[in-house]
């Protein structure tokens, strides 16, 4: 059966890489849409953040270059210092411009692009955080008619990004880690 959807943003900062673990293991090898993650990170740390996801992943785990396609079947994650955009024509364009939010990779701006490129076959999702980086991006992928999901307060080690969401848009569901993996396994 065929997903309505088309690719799966993911959202997170402080308190969220445990979580992000646990979503990508749960996730089986053939899983056939894309994911696509910004996180918070350390900008000068280079390496380490992929292999250790890796460890954890059954699918390829890619930081992509600027113009580097968008494949299924695949999780990229947001290169450490660069804002990453999805352009039309479902290439990855990324851009060194100033901190948004504090931050750089700015998940508002991700979200931005990969809900105007995707609009109601995006689903969008905002882990534990501790600033509001990524609540109007959450808002656009809502805005849009795309599926939105916050980590469930209650759950993450630091709610301000998920609160912040909230208090944004009306978000479809506010589910605990373990409803985000068992949705994304139904969606296909």
């Amino acid at each position: 059966m065929e997903s309505e959807y088309k690719a799966i943003m993911i959202g997170g900062s402080a308190g969220s890489f445990q979580v992000v673990c646990k979503i990508i293991a749960a996730l089986p090898a053939d899983y056939p849409l894309p994911i696509i993650m910004c996180l918070h990170r350390l900008k000068h740390v280079r390496s380490g953040f992929v292999e250790a996801l890796s460890i954890k992943s059954k699918l390829p785990i890619i930081e992509p270059h600027d113009k580097e396609p968008l494949r299924n079947g695949r999780i990229y994650l947001a290169p450490a210092n660069y804002h990453m955009y999805i352009e039309l024509g479902n290439r990855f364009s990324l851009s060194t411009e100033d901190v948004i939010n504090h931050s750089r990779p700015s998940i508002d701006l991700s979200f931005f692009s990969a809900s105007y490129n995707y609009k109601r076959k995006l689903v969008g999702i905002i882990l534990s955080g501790a600033n509001k980086d990524g609540a109007l991006g959450l808002k656009s992928v809502a805005d849009g008619g795309g599926l939105t999901i916050v980590q469930d307060p209650k759950e993450c080690q630091v709610p301000t990004m998920t609160t912040a969401s909230m208090n944004a848009t009306k978000v479809d569901h506010i589910f605990t880690t373990k409803q985000i993996i068992d949705f994304l396994l139904k969606l296909t």
